[in-house]
């Protein structure tokens, strides 16, 4: 008898974990056609049957509303209710929204009809996370895509539906930058008409398919567009410049700025403050220059963008330089340098000690010449460091550090702590100071090879600047091993490039070393140059080094102008000697060389 009772109570557990398996698999099911898990939790709580479940599902796919909205439609569940299993079994707290002052500039992160639509409206941003009342909180599909538009993480809470509309009423009333509502504003049934993109036919389709994608709100559409078209034009910076009556988007092409993009005024502060959110920056504060760095993945490659903005009478103008993590070393014999002058670079490379500078104004090239020189110096034996703001190449071969200075990681203090890490050679990314100064030239003289930049005009300038810095004449002249000054020109391209006759004037504006040049190359303009008539940049180089009898006249106190009459007797070949020579070869022309030289470049 008792093993019939088993037998026959096993028969019964068995129907009924049938039953159950059963039932879990039409939850699963209902649970993969509902992003939210509040018709399941009704569901458990037996305030739902499947059959009204199954409803809700269809009717949502349908109409693509809340999962609460439609309850609440067909009258199903009472609301308080559904708030106070929120509260209990998910504790998720209810809030009291009329108690919360919005700031205007949150509702630039989500768009008003998206907030209509999903009954969800943002109350407040701390930092990188957003606290963001849902209607149905529980949804977690839509929970990731305001985390996607936003750009945030969330902290959730919920409120009645009346509520949470009332509040986007309120916040949204007063003028709101979303695409779909800016008909008014910018006067066009399409905001999107009112983007100005100067650029090629071909780049026009490319960059339009970008700011049309429809799955992003609009300031993140403009701002992806923005910079992946740099990227894929090559541009080292871009600027976002707030006019009177537009807002144009600038790129640095080969060091020349080129108007790219013009957009309505009433989109650009969203546009700022999704830039400012990407890089971590005080979206409120506007009237004060923030710095920030955002690093971005794109189809093409990974960057590291340094963010700059700057308050101006028109809005906050927004700088960006693109610092491409992928972008390969050039040996020294790819920069341009004559064979004169690559010979005795190679000569400061293979000195065991001392200090060499690359100096230059802003986007001349210094950093790229140093890496090379680095690179070219590479070795298994020696222990390499680089000290950076920011790092602009990453190297396997070297330990890189990246100056923090706000918590007082400075060039300095870094190479005081790297001097004591045993280096072989030492990149200082910049020499800004006298104490930055100090500890370079004592590295340099404690038996350390020191690579470092700084921002003179040519090579005997430099040694002036170091003087003005405070180093004692003595110290530069036993610690600097040679100097490279230098310049970025624009080549002409080289499809359309075709011969002509120099214009006398502007060869005369140049100055006396420019007369022997007779005949010179120019770009007519095609699509490989974007009309230019210029591809890619070049350099142009003043090298010196220091042998005995000037380290003599430097150590000796001698004036600026005796070292550099000394300097002109020993053949010092100038930036403007090496410019004859480019325009000679046709690698680039005579406006170029105006342009960054300036007239009378080639007076002695």
């Amino acid at each position: 008898l008792e093993q019939f009772d088993l037998i026959a109570r096993n028969k019964v557990l068995k129907t009924e974990n049938a039953q159950k398996a059963k039932e879990i698999s039409a939850l699963s099911k209902l649970a993969a056609t509902h992003r939210s898990r509040l018709g399941i939790m009704l569901h458990k709580k037996n305030l739902l049957s499947s059959a009204q479940l199954q409803e809700l599902s269809l009717l949502q796919e349908r109409r693509k509303e809340p999962l609460i909205a439609l309850l609440l439609e067909k009258d199903w569940v009472n609301e308080r209710h559904i708030r106070d299993l929120l509260k209990k079994d998910m504790l998720i707290e209810e809030v009291q929204l009329p108690e919360f002052r919005v700031d205007p500039i949150i509702t630039e992160l989500i768009p008003h009809s998206f907030c209509l639509r999903q009954l969800v409206v943002p109350l407040k941003l701390d930092g990188k996370r957003l606290l963001l009342c849902m209607a149905d909180p529980l949804d977690e599909g839509l929970i990731d895509e305001v985390r996607f538009t936003a750009g945030l993480d969330l902290n959730v809470v919920t409120a009645n539906i009346e509520a949470i509309r009332k509040k986007i009423d309120e916040i949204y009333g007063s003028g709101n930058v979303d695409f779909k509502e800016l008909e008014s504003i910018v006067g066009s049934p399409d905001p999107y008409e009112g983007i100005e993109i100067v650029i090629e036919d071909d780049d026009i389709t490319r960059l339009e398919d970008l700011l049309r994608d429809t799955e992003s709100p609009p300031a993140i559409r403009i701002a992806n567009a923005i910079i992946v078209e740099a990227i894929r034009l090559g541009a080292s910076d871009i600027h976002i410049q707030p006019r009177t009556k537009s807002v144009v988007v600038r790129y640095r092409i080969d060091g020349v700025l080129i108007d790219k993009i013009h957009i309505p005024h009433q989109i650009h502060q969203s546009l700022v403050s999704r830039l400012k959110i990407m890089s971590e920056l005080d979206i409120s504060e506007r009237r004060r220059p923030q710095d920030g760095r955002i690093t971005v993945k794109t189809p093409m490659r990974m960057v590291d963008l340094r963010i700059s903005t700057l308050p101006t009478i028109n809005g906050e103008k927004v700088v960006m330089r693109i610092l491409d993590r992928n972008s390969a070393v050039h040996g020294l014999d790819k920069l341009g340098f004559s064979p004169f002058d690559l010979a005795r670079v190679n000569d400061m490379v293979a000195r065991p000690q001392g200090i060499i500078l690359a100096t230059g104004p802003t986007g001349s090239g210094k950093t790229t010449t140093l890496y090379s020189l680095l690179q070219h110096d590479a070795t298994p034996e020696k222990n390499y460091v680089t000290i950076e703001d920011p790092v602009e190449y990453y190297l396997d071969m070297a330990g890189q550090v990246l100056v923090r200075e706000k918590i007082g990681l400075t060039f300095p203090s870094i190479l005081r702590a790297l001097l004591r890490q045993d280096p072989d050679v030492v990149l200082l990314g910049e020499i800004r100071d006298f104490e930055t100064a100090e500890v370079a030239f004592h590295a340099a003289l404690t038996g350390h090879l020191v690579y470092s930049t700084l921002h003179t005009n040519s090579a005997i300038a430099t040694i002036a600047r170091l003087f003005d810095l405070g180093l004692k004449p003595y110290v530069v002249a036993t610690a600097l091993e040679g100097i490279i000054a230098q310049r970025l020109v624009r080549q002409v391209c080289p499809l359309c490039r075709e011969e002509v006759a120099v214009d006398k004037v502007l060869r005369d504006r140049l100055g006396r070393t420019f007369a022997p040049i007779e005949r010179v190359c120019r770009g007519k303009g095609c699509s490989n140059c974007q009309g230019s008539g210029y591809k890619g940049r070049v350099g142009l180089y003043e090298v010196l080094t220091l042998d005995d009898e000037l380290r003599d006249r430097i150590g000796g106190g001698a004036s600026v102008l005796e070292i550099r009459k000394a300097v002109r007797q020993k053949g010092l070949r100038s930036i403007a000697h090496h410019s004859v020579e480019r325009v000679q070869a046709g690698a680039t022309s005579l406006e170029e060389i105006l342009r960054v030289l300036g007239p009378q470049a080639g007076e002695d």
